[in-house]
């Protein structure tokens, strides 16, 4: 077998992130975008000693464990890898992954099982779509990247992870954008208009945010600018169920294809408001908050459950966000400090404090590394709650130098979780328990809590 070479495997098991692994000669191959018991041909893309891959070809057929789609984009859109497995099966997937991502590396801990998310359809609070086309110079396409390709974009105006307000509007943006011949953004040559829709809708309030986010170059050769106000006039006028609060232009010249830059608000105001365990927050439009509000709902909960006893305590809420988890541990702890680098999303906790009227919460804005460098309060108990990436070892080892009894570890990404668990259990600390919770449905992406106890020092 060397690179290049077509071959023909069965996928015996899944390891997080979604990657099948499989034999071919008494050798393991890995294989993205698989499901077990998937018969497969692919053509390997790496035969080094330490790691073999391969590219998915074709399903030559299916795991027994599959069943018809019920997604209308099937096949088309890369965004529900699982949406061919039961609502148990992609459960026990997800549990099954994470599991062996741990075992493998050597860190015996208690997994608790997972808990399944309370809407399997129509759960999102926020979606991020593209614009661009389905081949090259098609027709305009409004939705996400096609599987497996990241520059091509299908339509999917009939996803069900959204409701039907999301629906009415990607379809008549685009229908708007296709009759006012508005070019799309292209990344190569950097000219265009075109790049992305982003839309929030609170799921306890109604509200919508919308944003598009496009370059500021003109939109044709005689220098005519964007209609913004057509554009918001056209969006006000659609018959949702919620309510558009607010309307966006999101200044994105920049180099990545992300959401990002400087906004001109064209209606209304540049934040909704969503409820959360009895609380109102303020999300702002670059504010992180869980995508899915019933389900975060569940991990709080089953993530406070975890903790032995928070009354009289001063607790730490880092990578705090918006300040959700902070303000409901606030509930019952002596005083909250959250620390969290992106500005808006702290003015937001903030704003989001004085709301909900409690009086024991702190947030501060900066890189958590350096915040806890700077203050003087010790902590009693610290929960983190951070990005992808993880709390990376600096920020890891200046939390575990506070010596408390239990760090509680929310994590979006149980890779990051496991470094940043290696990096715990050399400062002295044990991981005791790990419950996994389901927030989106039908995808390979999973929420973990992890409690830790400090057995000795470090």
């Amino acid at each position: 077998m060397k690179k290049g070479d077509e071959i023909t495997i069965k996928i015996e098991k899944m390891k997080y992130p979604n990657v099948g692994i499989g034999f071919y000669n008494d050798k393991k191959i890995h294989v993205k975008n698989v499901l077990e018991g998937q018969t497969i041909r692919c053509r390997v893309s790496k035969n080094r000693s330490e790691k073999r891959e391969a590219r998915l070809l074709e399903i030559i057929e299916k795991s027994p464990k599959e069943q018809d789609s019920f997604c209308e984009h099937y096949g088309l859109c890369g965004g529900c890898l699982f949406q061919t497995l039961s609502g148990d099966g992609q459960l026990q997937t997800k549990y099954d992954m994470v599991k062996l991502l741990f075992d493998e590396a050597g860190l015996e801990i208690p997994f608790e099982g997972i808990l399944p998310s309370p809407q399997i359809f129509e759960y999102r609070n926020k979606m991020e779509f593209s614009f661009g086309d389905e081949a090259k110079d098609g027709p305009l396409r409004l939705g996400m990247h096609k599987k497996g390709r990241y520059h091509d974009v299908v339509n999917v105006d009939k996803c069900h992870l959204i409701d039907e307000d999301y629906r009415i509007v990607l379809r008549s943006v685009l229908a708007f954008m296709t009759r006012n011949g508005v070019p799309k953004y292209n990344k190569n040559t950097m000219i265009g208009f075109l790049r992305h829709l982003v839309v929030r809708k609170s799921y306890k309030t109604g509200e919508i945010l919308i944003g598009l986010s496009a370059s500021t170059q003109a939109i044709d050769h005689k220098g005519t600018p964007f209609n913004t106000k057509a554009f918001s006039e056209m969006l006000l006028e659609l018959p949702l169920k919620g309510q558009i609060v607010g309307i966006l232009y999101v200044k994105n010249d920049g180099i990545s294809d992300a959401v990002q830059g400087e906004y001109d608000i064209l209606f209304g105001r540049d934040y909704l408001f969503e409820k959360l365990y009895g609380l109102s927050f303020k999300v702002s439009f670059y504010a992180f908050f869980q995508t899915n509000t019933e389900g975060a709902e569940r991990l709080y909960e089953a993530a406070l459950n975890m903790i032995p006893n928070l009354e009289g305590k001063v607790a730490f809420d880092l990578f705090s966000g918006t300040g959700t988890i902070g303000q409901i541990m606030s509930k019952k702890a002596k005083k909250v400090i959250g620390i969290e680098i992106v500005e808006d999303a702290v003015q937001s906790a903030k704003e989001n404090m004085k709301l909900n009227e409690i009086h024991n919460c702190e947030f501060l804005c900066g890189d958590v590394f350096k915040v806890l460098n700077e203050i003087s309060t010790k902590p009693d108990i610290i929960v983190v709650d951070p990005p992808r990436s993880g709390m990376g070892e600096k920020a890891t080892i200046k939390v575990a130098s506070y010596g408390v009894d239990e760090i509680l570890y929310i994590s979006c990404n149980p890779k990051s979780l496991l470094e940043d668990l290696m990096v715990l259990k050399r400062q002295g600390y044990q991981a005791e328990k790990i419950l996994l919770v389901d927030m989106f449905p039908w995808t390979g992406a999973v929420e973990s809590i992890c409690l830790l106890r400090r057995v000795c020092n470090g």
